[in-house]
């Protein structure tokens, strides 16, 4: 697979360039394999070329002469012809097959790496609807488009242009005439295409739409019956829906009308050449087998010509989809690298923030603000806040989901945008607010960041975070399916296993962002009790809104608008800090008092 090497076609505004840039691109390391579809595409069409010819000399030299050895001769030679363009067209389209599915997954995957190493920020900028379908919809535009032109992007042009000079062998007035009127074809089919592109731009465009409010729907089921919106979400989609048909409807009433006009033209120019033809034979200047070969020679000109019309009508679709394929591969993550990458860290377990600042783009205030923070080997440091604070944000700059804008973040004494991702993924374990499982089973999760733990591992990670007997439970244990998301399992459960994912890695530094939060009093105390003792030689940074689950760490860090207003232990911050105390304060139960 070959990275992309484009231009970002938005910024240049040509969508054609971009559908180039990209098939060239792609195109390359098969170019073995391009060029042999061109040497059998050639055969093929001269072979094609070559059985009118023969024709008329079985006409003109044996039907008329009555010389019957003659045509079994030349019988004989158009067979073996015709069966040499079989056998080079089912090799082309073969060929050109395995290219054009080529071509699209090496796009696919092209696609699915940059996406991968996209923060939130880009990842929200294109919208996971738009990415879905760009990686899937798009990429199945272009390359249909490739596939249609590798299979005529050399009998088209080789077809018409070896038909005009056989047929003016035949006949140079008739071949005259047929030059004359064939451009006639280029006009209609020019101003279809002129309205076609910004059909199909905004075509894609809803198929965005669609994606996202299905994907909405889908994610947020339970909520929309909980609230009684069935009918309101139905009425939401059917909306995007039928925008996206009224769209559909105006390009496929443009797309199928250039079939007809084609054909149509096709027609009336093949009827007025055999007017034509038909006064010339009269008049003794033209050969039966001559007329018969000149329209054989004008059928294949007239095929050439829907053929490119049919690649023309699949262009602009093709070219807007690689244009929005352009915009993925041409954008640069906004967590880069630097330049210099360490393989090993000196200090495990040290995590230091300094004057940490972020904030989104276009944002009128940061997010974070001048943080200071460090967590050490065999301590837990929380960080405590009002909804909005910055907590989950300030948790998310340790694993790179976002580089700061101003400051350092340094895991293992090192800067972590100096840190190749194996490195820092080793290093550092994350659970985040959401716990979200894969598609696949129990096991394949929990060794998700260490592929060759043990069972035994899997197990005493299970025991930890107790989830052990729920799994148990299952008929087949480690190796029971975990659905998209984990579905299957309830959201205390997911959580567990998270946790239990995150301590099979083995990290230095654990950050845990509200990571009991679905979890009752009594499971998180037993799950917080054998969580500090397995991991105390590690570093644990972790995010609650629950006092109770923070009221023993070794430090806590008070966030108030992502500015750090207070630092110490509970009892130090029921004393120093306001904001902590309200916070206390506002959960008056059983836990905290």
């Amino acid at each position: 697979m070959r990275p992309w090497r484009g231009r970002r076609s938005r910024s240049s505004g040509k969508p054609t360039h971009a559908l180039v840039s990209l098939a060239r691109s792609y195109l390359r390391p098969y170019r073995r394999v391009v060029i042999t579809v061109v040497a059998l595409q050639l055969v093929q069409t001269l072979a094609l070329l070559y059985l009118p010819t023969l024709s008329a000399h079985v006409i003109d030299q044996g039907v008329l002469t009555g010389d019957t050895g003659f045509i079994l001769r030349t019988g004989g030679v158009m067979l073996l012809v015709s069966l040499l363009q079989v056998v080079c067209v089912v090799g082309a389209v073969t060929a050109s097959g395995y290219a054009a599915m080529a071509v699209g997954r090496d796009i696919r995957a092209a696609l699915f790496d940059r996406v991968q190493s996209f923060s939130s920020r880009e990842v929200g900028s294109f919208g996971s609807a738009s990415l879905v379908t760009r990686t899937t919809n798009d990429v199945q535009q272009v390359q249909s488009l490739v596939l249609a032109a590798l299979t005529g992007l050399v009998s088209a042009p080789v077809m018409a242009f070896g038909g005009t000079v056989l047929a003016l062998r035949q006949d140079v007035p008739m071949a005259v005439a047929l030059v004359a009127v064939t451009p006639l074809l280029t006009v209609p089919m020019v101003l279809i295409i002129r309205r076609l592109r910004p059909l199909f731009r905004s075509m894609q465009q809803q198929v965005d739409a669609v994606n996202r409010v299905l994907r909405e729907q889908i994610t947020g089921m339970r909520v929309i019956r909980a609230f009684a919106r069935d009918e309101y979400e139905r009425r939401r989609f059917m909306q995007s829906n039928d925008e996206l048909t009224e769209v559909a409807e105006r390009a496929g009433l443009l797309t199928t009308s250039m079939f007809p006009l084609a054909a149509t033209l096709v027609n009336l120019f093949s009827v007025l050449m055999v007017w034509l033809g038909t006064f010339r034979v009269h008049a003794g200047r033209m050969e039966v087998g001559a007329l018969t070969a000149f329209l054989g020679y004008l059928t294949l000109i007239l095929v050439a010509v829907v053929t490119a019309t049919f690649m023309l009508m699949m262009m602009p679709r093709a070219e807007i989809s690689a244009e929005r394929i352009a915009e993925v591969l041409s954008t640069e993550s906004s967590v880069g690298m630097m330049s210099a990458s360490l393989e090993q860290v000196s200090r495990p377990g040290h995590l230091d923030l300094q004057g940490v600042h972020f904030s989104y783009p276009g944002a009128e205030e940061a997010v974070l603000r001048g943080v200071d923070l460090i967590a050490r080997p065999g301590e837990t440091t929380a960080v405590v806040g009002s909804t909005g604070s910055g907590k989950s944000t300030l948790l998310g700059l340790v694993p790179r989901l976002a580089d700061t804008t101003a400051g350092r973040v340094l895991v293992d004494g090192e800067d972590v945008r100096s840190l190749p991702r194996s490195v820092l993924s080793r290093a550092v374990g994350f659970v985040p607010q959401t716990a979200s499982l894969i598609a696949g089973t129990v096991a394949s999760n929990l060794r998700f960041g260490r592929p060759d733990a043990s069972d035994d591992d899997l197990w005493r990670a299970l025991e930890v975070t107790q989830a052990k007997d729920f799994i148990e439970a299952l008929d087949d244990g480690l190796e029971a399916s975990v659905s998209q998301g984990g579905a299957n399992f309830s959201g205390g459960q997911r959580q567990r296993l998270a946790i239990a994912r995150v301590l099979v890695l083995r990290p230095h530094i654990y950050l845990l962002d509200d990571s009991f939060s679905a979890l009752d009093y009594t499971t998180e105390v037993r799950l917080r009790k054998a969580f500090a003792q397995e991991v105390s030689g590690a570093a644990v940074l972790m995010v609650s809104q629950r006092v109770a689950s923070i009221r023993y760490a070794d430090r806590i860090v008070v966030l108030e608008s992502g500015v750090v207003v207070g630092t110490g232990t509970h009892d130090e911050l029921l004393v120093t800090s306001p904001v902590y105390r309200e916070i206390v304060l506002s959960q008056p139960d059983e836990e905290t008092e």
